[in-house]
């Protein structure tokens, strides 16, 4: 009987990481994609000019960068469910507030600590789902998490176009309190996870400090987190420099219209969602090698399909198509750097990576924007494709990870 209970207990546990975890991820999507709907109202708003206006971006990644760090420690210290637990809350009253912003200067706060707490969020997510699975189910675990940022993607969409034509784009922002009934489930529901508690069991000085520079205490162990963060910095420049670019792509170099540029954002975001299934199953299966190179070479000669489109049909299929690939693959990486790290430093990892990519990979656009007032829409798209070659050679001079073999 008691290990009946026990065995429930733990099935109770997964479902209530993977559905805390995804909505997390999701209202921290929307979060995001709140600032691209409501720039253009802002800018007009607060009479700012398109400098002030990127550099918005660009102070939130700058804040996801230092809630990456300090929450990931925090979390490999004293447990990842408070910890998520206080990301959300704090993402969701910085995002709340930007009703109240009436200056650029206050925007620039609120987007600071916004990016806090979505930073924070994401490696604890990923570590509470890597420590509540076993290690074959991991990558289809995160990725079905990620999968929650595009269901949030599509949320942002759709609460824009009502809300800011009749309310204003302040009003759009007092959605951020939503996640704040997240954060009383989450404590009351999701529990610290056994391996999690056996290691700091085991712990023979409980008072030892996590430093980040534990990722890099041994040339080897380095150049592992060097590399992947490499890799993390071309996944996140190859979907900013994407989702933020191709619309005008589209318009300007392709002289089409394409009406209703929902429509290509729901059919690049299914594109997406499907990708991140299928490359966790064959993560899970096959290993990371594998999955990473065949998404990576894919991706590389995708990025041309763009180029293909001859109208609005063809684009939408060559959307959804580099959506699958580019972004397929964005779940991954949670996973990878799961297993890579020892339960110590596990959150650590995950924040103080993806968050460099973040820092680092967000500034794509800007270079995508330069390319595209001085070069054509192959030189952009060879841009990308070259990022891509990058990571993939990058990936397979990692030795861990070809030990990893089948999860």
């Amino acid at each position: 009987m008691e290990t009946t209970v026990r065995h429930h207990a733990l099935s109770k546990n997964q479902k209530w990481t993977i559905a805390s975890t995804s909505a997390g991820f999701a209202l921290e999507n929307m979060d995001v994609l709140f600032l691209s709907f409501a720039l253009s109202s802002i800018i007009a708003d607060l009479n700012i000019n398109g400098a002030q206006a990127g550099l918005i971006s660009s102070i939130t990644n700058l804040g996801m960068l230092v809630g990456g760090i300090l929450f990931g420690v925090i979390a490999d210290r004293f447990g990842r469910v408070r910890t998520f637990s206080h990301t959300v809350f704090i993402f969701a009253f910085a995002t709340a507030a930007m009703y109240f912003a009436n200056s650029i200067t206050l925007i620039y706060l609120c987007r600071f600590i916004a990016g806090i707490g979505a930073g924070g969020e994401y490696g604890v997510g990923i570590t509470l789902i890597a420590e509540n699975f076993n290690h074959h189910k991991i990558g289809k675990m995160t990725s079905i998490a990620a999968i929650g940022g595009q269901l949030g993607a599509i949320l942002a969409a759709i609460s824009a176009a009502f809300i800011i034509p009749a309310l204003g784009w302040r009003a759009l922002f007092l959605f951020g309190l939503i996640p704040v009934g997240l954060t009383y489930f989450i404590r009351r529901h999701l529990h610290e996870s056994n391996e999690f508690l056996a290691a700091k069991k085991a712990e023979t000085d409980p008072s030892k400090r996590v430093r980040v520079s534990a990722l890099f205490k041994t040339p080897k162990l380095a150049y592992q987190t060097i590399a992947l963060s490499v890799m993390v910095i071309v996944q996140i420049a190859g979907y900013f420099g994407l989702m933020n670019w191709l619309p005008s792509i589209m318009q300007q170099k392709l002289h089409l219209s394409v009406s209703g540029s929902s429509i290509w954002m729901i059919a690049t975001i299914v594109g997406m969602s499907i990708g991140m299934m299928t490359f966790g199953s064959i993560l899970d299966y096959f290993g990371p090698r594998l999955a990473f190179g065949i998404f990576l070479v894919c991706s590389a000669l995708a990025v041309f399909s763009i180029t293909l489109a001859v109208n609005e049909v063809t684009l939408l299929i060559a959307g959804a198509v580099l959506g699958f690939f580019s972004n397929g693959m964005f779940g991954g990486y949670g996973a990878v750097i799961s297993r890579l790290y020892p339960t110590e430093i596990r959150s650590t990892a995950n924040n103080v990576i993806v968050n460099i990519g973040r820092a680092i990979g967000g500034f794509s656009s800007v270079v995508i924007g330069f390319l595209m007032d001085h070069y054509s829409l192959i030189v952009v798209m060879g841009f990308l494709s070259v990022l891509y070659i990058i990571s993939l050679c990058t990936m397979l001079t990692i030795p861990n990870l070809k030990k990893l073999g089948r999860a």
